[in-house]
């Protein structure tokens, strides 16, 4: 229930929002009002509580209660391997590439932030152990598993899980990294040393610094734009440099692609974008006074390090003509050295592969440096090249003395990201489509860059309403486990009440005697096999029907002055004998006793008719 359609006082419940930053030390403010208010609405409702006035009496009156409400608004749904996919792109991909540009023995730093029950930072512990290998986890990992729940910290502590719990890991994992205790099964005591545990608000609370890895898994997604913007800004505090931070499947951070490099959006994977600026001032200045000790040699020395260098590279002066251009661009871009000295405009280089005058002057005018992605080039026949155009500008006491033009050939690493998403390309081309809107959107000059603003407010609504529905799914999640709960209760007294039938069946068809129950209105409720056997009348065609329309032989209508009593009065009894013939033909005295049949409290419900056959004769 949003704000907007809720009958309780919107301004009320503000208040309870103070009351627990003031008195508790804990502020909600910055979650999202609609499902805050569907978790506190729900607590209410729990309690038969009118509005939030009211409910802020019982939060001062009664210490006990904050915790109820603690538990409430925090959804603790978790689970090991949750998107089994995107953990086996973690564990196959992500952590060997981290491990790659990390040096043999240096420590791996680990954050799983919103930790809640510890599932998701076990999970995370046996990933980095089936790369490193146990012993090397031991000595090099560090997992720092945070949560603002002090009672899901004390659960994720003790390490100990249900058999369901762990099942999705399963038999090999369970076997490797977990120990039996009663039923229940224990992480492993050796690892959990590597695991850390500790209370940390990711709204109000310092982040923790140089982490390698940052999980933070279906826990933005409760915050509204502004509290999710403070958080991730913190979360590229703590990332060390080119550290990766790893979502659940309902955050894009689409909005925040200044400070986070996709590295797979599908599973939302982001590298940690650098903020820091390379001054080449000091650079240079430092050559020069090189260059004044040692002139001829250092002169050497820079051009053919400049001319040997592995990628692509052209550098401009101030008015934009070439000065320099290494082998590497020769060849590529079919350079000679009558090029250099040439303004860029009268070459082929400046429009081709792409437009690089706009971005020249935006790096002149911004004082930045920016990178050109998915650049592709038809360089001949047959023969198609993506770049990346990554440039600079070459800065001295602020003052720009030219401009740096890297192409960086990334021909073979596209081809392979083709390869592998091949499989994927139709699930993910709607999103593909949306991404590649983006980025040529973000190469459009400054006269589009409304245009962009209004898709990125797009895409902050479309990621809204996703975090909406996830949310609303692990509050179905949670209904559902007590649904089952109490599927189960009424499966139980199904069973009971089965049992209840077919014993009392089982009594009524051993019973010989024949066998007829009435309700109030004399119609028949229950008809015996004695009754079958005697009347020769089944019981399908006899319940239903009134008793006094009966097509048996037996005279029922003299059966009326010793039933009528037996439907209001819960102690009468009485007996009759009646002369009838039975389903042989044969002539019968039938003995009937009418007993009054009544609930336990006495009133009256029906009426039980016992026919006992004294003896038959030949007609």
């Amino acid at each position: 229930m949003d704000q907007q359609s809720s009958p309780r006082n919107a301004q009320g419940f503000e208040e309870i929002l103070q009351y627990l930053k003031d008195a508790r030390g804990f502020d909600f403010t910055g979650y999202k009002r609609s499902s805050l208010m569907r978790r506190v609405d729900r607590r209410l409702s729990q309690l038969g509580v009118e509005d939030y006035v009211e409910y802020l009496d019982v939060l001062q009156a009664n210490s006990d209660e904050f915790v109820a409400l603690f538990n409430t608004i925090l959804i603790n749904v978790t689970g090991f391997f949750r998107d089994p996919d995107a953990w086996d792109y973690l564990q196959s991909q992500v952590v060997p590439t981290m491990l790659a540009e990390r040096g043999p023995e240096e420590p791996v730093r680990v954050w799983c932030a919103g930790c809640a029950s510890g599932e998701e930072a076990y999970g995370l512990a046996i990933v980095l152990a089936e790369v490193l290998g146990i012993d090397e986890f031991r000595q090099r990992v560090k997992i720092y598993a945070t949560d603002v729940d002090e009672e899901a910290l004390t659960s994720a502590r003790h390490a100990v899980y249900s058999e369901k719990e762990v099942q999705p890991l399963g038999q090999e994992l369970i076997q490797r990294y977990f120990e039996p205790i009663g039923g229940r099964y224990s992480f492993r005591k050796d690892l959990r040393r590597s695991v850390i545990f500790g209370r940390n608000d990711l709204v109000q609370d310092a982040p923790i610094s140089r982490i390698d890895l940052l999980a933070c898994r279906n826990t933005l997604m409760y915050f509204n734009a502004e509290t999710q913007t403070k958080i991730l800004d913190k979360f590229h505090f703590a990332l060390a440099p080119r550290g990766l931070l790893f979502l659940g499947k309902a955050e894009m951070l689409l909005s925040h692609s200044r400070i986070f490099d996709p590295v797979d959006l599908k599973r939302r994977v982001f590298r940690k974008v650098p903020s820091s600026r390379v001054d080449v001032g000091s650079v240079f200045g430092r050559a020069f006074m090189a260059e004044r000790r040692e002139p001829d040699q250092i002169d050497g020395l820079r051009s053919l390090a400049f001319s040997a260098g592995p990628v692509s590279q052209v550098v401009l002066n101030g008015e934009d003509v070439v000065i320099l251009a290494n082998q590497q661009a020769k060849h590529l871009f079919g350079l000679s050295d009558r090029d250099v000295g040439r303004p860029l405009r009268d070459l082929e280089l400046s429009y081709r592969p792409v437009e690089l005058r706009g971005y020249i002057d935006q790096v002149r005018t911004e004082r930045r440096a920016l990178r050109i992605k998915d650049v592709e080039w038809q360089r001949g026949p047959g023969e198609l090249l993506a770049l990346e155009v990554h440039v600079a500008p070459l800065l001295a006491d602020d003052t720009v003395l030219g401009v740096s033009l890297i192409f960086h050939d990334v021909t073979a690493t596209r081809r392979l990201l083709t390869e592998l998403n091949h499989a994927n390309q139709q699930r993910e081309s709607a999103y593909e489509e949306l991404q590649s809107t983006n980025e040529e959107l973000e190469t459009t000059n400054e006269e589009l860059q409304s245009t962009v603003e209004e898709l990125e407010t797009t895409n902050e609504e479309l990621q809204s309403t996703n975090e909406e529905l996830e949310t609303t799914n692990e509050e179905l999640q949670s209904t559902n486990d007590e649904l089952q709960t109490i599927n189960h209760e009424l499966r139980e007294r199904s069973n009971e009440l089965d049992d209840v039938n077919e014993f009392f069946a089982s009594v009524m068809s051993s019973w010989p005697a024949g066998v007829a129950v009435i309700d109030t209105s004399m119609r028949i409720v229950v008809w015996n096999r004695g009754a079958e056997n005697l009347w020769g009348m089944r019981p399908d065609e006899a319940e239903g029907e009134h008793l006094l329309n009966l097509d048996i032989g037996l005279p029922v209508a003299e059966l009326r002055p010793i039933v009528r009593p037996a439907l209001s009065d819960p102690g009468y009894r009485a007996e009759i004998k009646l002369d009838g013939v039975n389903r042989r033909g044969r002539s019968i005295t039938v003995r009937v006793i009418c007993t009054a049949l009544h609930d336990r409290s006495g009133t009256p419900t029906g009426a039980i008719l016992v026919m006992e056959p004294n003896g038959e004769t030949e007609t």
